[in-house]
């Protein structure tokens, strides 16, 4: 169902939001980090032939670090051993997972909160990674009411009835600011391999991933077994099948979304951990021409074919669709709805039952 109130018409409600947010700083009990930083994994180095001349420097004989990924952690007192890296989704960024849009904490708070190590990443060709080894142009288009739409607040200008989001304007503010454009084209294999990287410095991890991220997750699995578990919120692409088992490409009001196929061998190195899966709020069950609910159809749909594959193959990989738990009104964002607490509660849940506590 969709809400009466219109965007247009809270914008009275200026400075809730900054006063709710001193308050809860005020309650939030201390939290003690032993150690924090920065670092880059990955990525290649091209080069230009030629000499390279001090006093009339061009292109020749100089070299282009690039297509790393950035990540920032913090490892708090007592940490636990297995620590979680995060992987935001398309036109985001680390960002994704700290302070929620209406100043609340973020998974990176509320995971460092319950003893585990926490990675941020800015994945290669986007924010603080932004040095691409390949060309893109970078178009200042609108696209807020498509993005406001397509992670499933509302359906522009009005918000969903019983939405998990700060209906303040502030917090759509800040929400639309975080979007992050690519300095390069998108490639999954790219993220992966910087992914992998990232794992080989940190050892055995849990992988959270969003939306886009979701397919590099996978893929990163399959290249580095220090994977322990990956527990994706709301994946959007990149679902790989073994050769032979790929199902058939799902049209939506979005446009189709297609699987891969990726080698048996390679498939079921995602069987060797667990996997857990989440969708929200406001995906219809059957076909609609609302384009940014029914992007979220199919994406369900083959969720649902991806984890009956894992599991057919000997894996253990779980889905759980939000509202059909009694948890409702989950936007795109669950990591940052203000039911986040709730949420995080879950996933820390399926961590301990799998012994990743």
């Amino acid at each position: 169902m969709r809400r009466s109130t219109s965007i247009l018409k809270v914008l009275a409600a200026t400075g809730t939001v900054l006063a709710g947010v001193s308050a809860l700083a005020q309650q939030a009990e201390p939290l003690a980090i032993r150690e924090q930083g920065s670092l880059f994994a990955g990525g290649s180095v091209a080069s230009t032939p030629g000499t390279y001349d001090n006093n009339a420097p061009g292109a020749e004989g100089q070299s282009l670090h690039g297509d790393h990924l950035y990540a920032f952690y913090q490892i708090p007192q007592d940490a636990r051993s297995t620590p979680i890296v995060m992987l935001h989704g398309a036109m985001q960024s680390a960002r994704s997972w700290e302070t929620t849009p209406d100043g609340r904490e973020g998974f990176q708070t509320l995971f460092l909160r319950k003893g585990y190590p926490v990675y941020l990443v800015d994945q290669p060709r986007r924010g603080r990674a932004g040095n691409s080894l390949e060309a893109a142009t970078i178009e200042p288009t609108p696209l807020d009411q498509l993005f406001f739409d397509q992670f499933r607040l509302g359906i522009w200008p009005d918000y969903f009835e019983g939405v998990q989001f700060d209906q303040g304007p502030e917090a759509l503010e800040q929400f639309l600011r975080a979007v992050t454009p690519n300095t390069g084209p998108y490639d999954p294999n790219v993220i992966a391999d910087a992914m992998s990287a990232l794992i080989d410095r940190t050892g055995p991890a849990i992988l959270f991933t969003h939306s886009q991220g979701g397919g590099p997750g996978w893929l990163t699995a399959i290249r580095n077994e220090g994977v322990r578990a990956i527990v994706a919120y709301e994946p959007g692409s990149g679902f790989v099948f073994p050769e032979g088992e790929v199902p058939e490409t799902m049209p939506s009001a979005a446009g189709p979304l297609a699987a891969e196929s990726v080698p048996l061998e390679d498939f079921k190195k995602l069987t060797r951990f667990p996997i857990l899966i989440y969708y929200g709020d406001n995906i219809p069950a059957e076909p609609t021409e609302r384009r940014g609910e029914d992007n979220w159809r199919v994406r369900l749909d083959m969720a649902r074919l991806w984890v009956e594959a894992v599991n057919r193959h000997g894996g253990d990989a779980n889905l759980v669709h939000l509202p059909e738990i009694g948890i409702t009104g989950n936007t795109h964002f669950p990591f940052s709805d203000l039911n986040n607490v709730q949420i995080a509660g879950h996933t820390a849940q399926f961590l301990a039952e799998k012994e990743l506590d």
